[in-house]
Formats: C-alpha cells, sequence, structure tokens
C-alpha cells in the first residue's frame, strides 16, 4: 500500500478468506490490503465471483457457517474483527458499520410500515418510542423525503425503488456508523434516481463523515462517488489507486479490458463490435501458480504463467499487480467479425414494417381511479433494427412489452400489427406463427430458467414447442442454436446454477431464437450483468440480428447500451411518446427537455457529472395527471401558460425525428461533444 494513504477506518491487512468445500478449503480472497480513510469513499470493482461481497461479509464478521478467515486481518477503527467476543461483535455491527443491500425491496419488511421500521432502529440504541418516532421522522427528511410524516405511515410496496434505497440509507445512517459498506446500491434503477441517490450519498457522507465501501460493476457510478477504486480479480487485489487517474490510464491488463467493454461515445453496433475479455474468471483456488489473470491476458509470456507478481508501486498513490503494467496500452483489442451497416433509406422504406402501433392505449381500473399507463402510441419498427425504449420507472415500457407479447389486453381503439397482420390483444387468440415469432429475453435469467432442467431440455422444449421439431432433428436445432449463442455441447448437460450469470442469458437468447422469431423484446437483457459479460451478450444480439434480420425492441435505463444498439429511439413518459426518432437524432439532439435530463443523468467514466439537470419534484400519478404537458410539473425549461394548459403535439420533421414539446427545436438543447 501506498504510505500517502492514512490508517482509517478500515484496514484489510493481508486478509485471506477461505470455504470449506467437500472437505477442502477453497481461498476466495488471497492477502487483501486496502485502507479507508475517514469520510472517504473506497470503491471496489470486478466481475462476479471476484470476492467483493466476502470483503463486504468478512469485515463484517457474517460469513457463511464454510467460510472463515483464514489468514489476515480486518480492522475496523483498529479493532481486528477475530478477536472481539460476542458482545463486542454485536456492539460493533449496532453502532460502527451499516450496510445497504442490491435490492431495497428484500431488505423492508413487507409487513411494517416504514415509521414501525424506522423508528426500530433508534429504539435498539435506546431511544423511547415517542424519541424514536420524532428522530425517524427528521432522518428521512435527511434523505430527501418529501412529506417524511406521509411516507411513515406507508408500507415499502407503496413506496418506489428510489424511495425504498433512500429508506434503507436512511435506516443505516440512523446508528451514525463510522463505515458504510453499499453493495450494488443502483442496480435497477433508473439514471435519474441513480444519480439522485449517488448525490445524496455524497451529501450525506460529507455531513456524517461516514466512511464507504462501495461495491458496484457500474464503472460510471464508481467514476462520479469515489476518491479511490481497487480493482479485484480472482480473489487478489490486482489495482488500486485514485479513481480519475487510473481510469483514465490503467496499469493492469483486466482493469484496462473492464473498461474497455463499455460502450464507448460514438461506437455503434453498425461500426465495430464492443471489446470483450476473452474466456471466463478461474475457479476460486484453480490457479496455483503465476499470475491469476494470464490465461485471459493479452500480454502474457512465460513469467506470467510461473511467477505471480507482487504489489508493487506505479506512481500517483497506485499500485498493480502486473509483470507489464508499462505496457498496457500495448494490449491488444479484441478481434471479432463486424457487424455489417444498417440498409439505406430507400431499401429500408420499401420493406413491410415488422411491427406497427397505432394510438395504442393502455388503461387500468375504472374512473375516478384509472391508471393511464399508455396514451396513443404510435410505433414502427423495420426488420433487422432495434428500437430502444427509455423512460423512467412508471413511464409505461413494461405495460407495452406485455400489450405486444399479449399479456395484457389494451384499450379498445389501437391497432397492433406484426408483419402487416393484425395482432390479436391476447396471446391465446393469436396464430401460431405468430406466437413463435414474437418472443422475448428477460432481465434476469435465474427467473426465466427452470433451474431443474438441463440446458438440452430448456432449448429443445421451445424447439419442439415452436418449431415442431423432435428426435435427431429436433437435437441439431438446439446444438445450432448453442452454437449461435457461443456455447458448446458440454453445457447441454449442465443447469442454471451451474452456469455463470452471462451463460446463463446465453441461454436465455438461444431459447427466445428457436421459432426463428422475427421480433424479440429484450426487457433489460444486460442490468444485472458484468461489464465484461454485457458486451459479449450485445456483440451476440448485433450479430444475431445483422445475420438474421430480426428486429429488438429494447427497454432498458442504461443509455449507454441503448446508445450503441439502437437504430431508433422512443422516450415515453407517463405512457406518452414524448420524443421518437432515429438514434443519432435523439442522443445528438435537438431533444425533449425530459429526454435532455435522461441523458445528463447518464454516469460515464471520466466522473463528469457537473452538467446534470435535476428534476424537481416527483413523476405524478397517473390516476391524476397533469393539465397541459404531462412534464410541465418537472420541466426546467417550461415557460409560460401555455405549458400547463395544453398539451403540445408531436411534431416530425423530415427525417422522422418527432418531438412533443410546445418550444421551437432551434431553443431545445442539444448533448455537448464530450459525453457528462
Amino acid at each position: 500500500m501506498d504510505a500517502a494513504v492514512p490508517l482509517g477506518v478500515l484496514k484489510l491487512d493481508d486478509l485471506s478468506v477461505s470455504y470449506r468445500v467437500r472437505g477442502r478449503d477453497i481461498p476466495v480472497l488471497s492477502e487483501v490490503n486496502l485502507s479507508i480513510a475517514k469520510g472517504e469513499v473506497y470503491g471496489l470493482v470486478g466481475e462476479s465471483g471476484s470476492g467483493k461481497s466476502t470483503v463486504a461479509l468478512a469485515v463484517q464478521r457474517v460469513l457463511p457457517p464454510s467460510g472463515r478467515i483464514s489468514g489476515g486481518r480486518a480492522l475496523i477503527n483498529g479493532r481486528d474483527v477475530s478477536s472481539l467476543d460476542r458482545t463486542a461483535l454485536r456492539q460493533m455491527r449496532s453502532r460502527e458499520v451499516a450496510m445497504v443491500f442490491q435490492d431495497p425491496g428484500r431488505a423492508l419488511n413487507p409487513s411494517l410500515t416504514i415509521g414501525r421500521q424506522m423508528a426500530e432502529v433508534f429504539e435498539l440504541l435506546g431511544a423511547t418510542r415517542g424519541e424514536a418516532l420524532r428522530r425517524a421522522e427528521d432522518m428521512l427528511g435527511h434523505v430527501r423525503i418529501s412529506a417524511p410524516a406521509r411516507v411513515m405511515e406507508r408500507y415499502p410496496h407503496q413506496l418506489s425503488g428510489g424511495m425504498q434505497q433512500r429508506v434503507v440509507i436512511a435506516m443505516a445512517l440512523a446508528k451514525d456508523p463510522s463505515l458504510l459498506i453499499l453493495d450494488e446500491p443502483t442496480t435497477g434503477l433508473d439514471a435519474t434516481i441513480e444519480a439522485e441517490i449517488l448525490d445524496l450519498v455524497d451529501t450525506l457522507r460529507r455531513e456524517f463523515g461516514a466512511s464507504i465501501l462501495f461495491i458496484s460493476h457500474n464503472l460510471g457510478a464508481i467514476a462520479g462517488l469515489c476518491d479511490r477504486v481497487g480493482v479485484l480479480y480472482a480473489g487478489r487485489l490486482v489495482e488500486e489507486g485514485p479513481v480519475g487517474t487510473l481510469f483514465r490510464d490503467p496499469h493492469h491488463p483486466y482493469t484496462a479490458g473492464l473498461l474497455r467493454c463499455l460502450p464507448r461515445p460514438g461506437l455503434r453496433k453498425s461500426a465495430a463490435p464492443l471489446d470483450t475479455i476473452p474466456g471466463f474468471p478461474p475457479a476460486p483456488g484453480s490457479i496455483t501458480t503465476g499470475c491469476v489473470f494470464a490465461p485471459r491476458c493479452g500480454l502474457a509470456d512465460e513469467p506470467c504463467r510461473s511467477l505471480d507478481p507482487p504489489l508493487v508501486p506505479t506512481g500517483e498513490g497506485r499500485v498493480s499487480r502486473c509483470h507489464h503494467h508499462e505496457r498496457v496500452d500495448a494490449l491488444p483489442h479484441t478481434e471479432l467479425r463486424p457487424v455489417p451497416p444498417a440498409r439505406g433509406a430507400a431499401e429500408r422504406a420499401a420493406e413491410t414494417p415488422v411491427l406497427e402501433l397505432a394510438a395504442l392505449s393502455k388503461t387500468y381500473g375504472l374512473a375516478p381511479y384509472a391508471v393511464h399507463a399508455l396514451r396513443d402510441v404510435t410505433l414502427r419498427l423495420m426488420p433487422g433494427e432495434t428500437l430502444g425504449l427509455v423512460g423512467e420507472s412508471g413511464s409505461g415500457k413494461t405495460t407495452l412489452a406485455h400489450a405486444l407479447l399479449g399479456l395484457t389486453a389494451p384499450d379498445a381503439g389501437g391497432r397492433m400489427a406484426l408483419d402487416g397482420a393484425v395482432l390479436a390483444p391476447e396471446v391465446r387468440q393469436r396464430s401460431p406463427d405468430q406466437i413463435k415469432t414474437l418472443q422475448i429475453v428477460f432481465q434476469n435469467p435465474d427467473s426465466a430458467l427452470n433451474r431443474s432442467h438441463t440446458v438440452s431440455r430448456l432449448v429443445g422444449r421451445a424447439v419442439t414447442r415452436l418449431g415442431g421439431l423432435k428426435g435427431a432433428l429436433r437435437q441439431a436445432q438446439v446444438t445450432r442454436l448453442l452454437e449461435a449463442v457461443r456455447l458448446t455441447a458440454r453445457q447441454l448437460a449442465a443447469r442454471p446454477r451451474q452456469l455463470s450469470g452471462g451463460m446463463k442469458q446465453r441461454v436465455a437468447v438461444a431459447r427466445a431464437f428457436a421459432g426463428n422469431p422475427r421480433l424479440v423484446v429484450c426487457d433489460e437483457p444486460t442490468s444485472a450483468l458484468d461489464v465484461s459479460v454485457q458486451a459479449a451478450i450485445l456483440n451476440l444480439l448485433a450479430e444475431l440480428q445483422a445475420e438474421r434480420q430480426v428486429a429488438y425492441l429494447l427497454i432498458s435505463h442504461d443509455l449507454g447500451v441503448v446508445r450503441y444498439l439502437s437504430d431508433w429511439i422512443a422516450v415515453l413518459y407517463l405512457g406518452r411518446l414524448l420524443e421518437v426518432g432515429p438514434a443519432l437524432r435523439v442522443l445528438d439532439g435537438p431533444h425533449h427537455p425530459y429526454t435532455e435530463a435522461l441523458l445528463s443523468a447518464a454516469p460515464s467514466v471520466t466522473g463528469q457529472r457537473s452538467g446534470r439537470i435535476r428534476l424537481t419534484g416527483a413523476i405524478p400519478s397517473g390516476v391524476n395527471p397533469p393539465a397541459g404537458c404531462l412534464f410541465h410539473t418537472r420541466c426546467p425549461r417550461r415557460f409560460g401558460p401555455i405549458c400547463e394548459t395544453q398539451e403540445p403535439p408531436l411534431v416530425a420533421d423530415a427525417d422522422g425525428h418527432a418531438i412533443r414539446c410546445h418550444l421551437p427545436r432551434e431553443k431545445l438543447g442539444r448533448s455537448p461533444t464530450e459525453p457528462i
């Protein structure tokens, strides 16, 4: 470690952790050294299985029964957690360390009100019931929750994901901890909510003076919040340093590989594939000699395979565990077959749209409590193209996907057509051909795949039901599909629990393509994946699209993914289309003020967030939407009574770029040259 880093709230001194599996000790962390000073935010990044969450569990001594600290020490405020007795350990957990998990819905008790759960924290710290309720309300105000008294009366399911996460952060800060551990706290949140949560954490750490260990695979979030960052791979700390210089000029091939996997501004699927890191992370304890990253490294030579590199200083308060840290710029780029460019405008105009939506609406409930989830949505999607659908939670993205798939019937009066043929509102009324040619890839493959079935059965069943193939023909088609998604026959007998997250998502993609679909709905297909796996899945989707001319409806809150994969982009707000057009036109501008705010909130590895547009107020209720422009209650560009009384029309230019705003185009925003 660099001598300039002061001994702080958390210090790991050669920390090693192992798990007992079938009579053997399997190492999952090996001699990890790091220190977090008072008030500092330290980011920890790495692929799944690298040991990030194990660090968080070890410093609190809450490892599962099979796990143990096998070497070194974890010190909190100078005390070794391994040496604490039961009473001291309980006190440390209750007062000095707090943790915020990825899914706030699971961290909150669904049967208790927010106020009761918040007050319980203060009661455990010795407050009376009345004092606990008062302090709970004050703490909710600290985390920027408006009307905290009313929120305290609600149950978790009555709050949005962002509100739930604020409540969990408030509960964590209630005991004024010296160390706050955030484990993927923004995964699955909209870009605007994610930016608000990161701003909130940054403000609160200055206000409370807490040190923060921020664990995330979102490199943009790490860059925007953290002071320093450590990179874990296979249980080893391979690089560490100030986040700005490390992300700008990495000194380890693994760090460089992670950064290259990100969709870069200006790079689109028609230009070149994304870089990927070849191979897969090793099984814990499988590499006993040499550098743990050597099997996947483009710079590896014989010394790398035989000698374990030490963690050496590389200047500017940085360290790297690499024999060739000065040659990282020479790391070769991934060589993949480029994706063919998109067809020209004339060729496109001559084709029949794969998907046509005309005045599609969906209303839940009855007046006066009816919720207008979709309002007169009109869209077209051509073969071989991707339509990116963006917007905050509650904008209607999922409702639109469900209507397409026949899972929820839209209101009468609208029209849906697939390849020119009208789509019945419910899936049971559709023809077998329409069912097999309209498929979906879900966000979470763990929930989408039957864990008791093998890969062969999962894909084979789809081949039989959608393609009508049996016997040898079925098996041949299963093999072809697995080859198309870059899996081998070795995975045929595997069950989902035996596969990595990326492999499981590839199986889900193979199953979706079993019936040679014309349109695939991709619902957040990469949001839960590491950036290295995300790049591989995006390349796969782009290649399959080019080969088979399948169309995608891509739902995502990751605007980098949308930018890379989309040909067209549609922006939804309260079920209404505010903007739609060619991807480059929508992203570069002029764009709707809401689109402008979404783009400004997207995190970047440059860490530059000073240009973010902060939207005031919450998303209005769909039961009682605002009069006039739906966005005027939060719009930073509203300019007069017309915004409050008249809804603007959706006006398109000659290129098909349509914007619903009273402002003339010359006064609407444009993206800066460099990404925010």
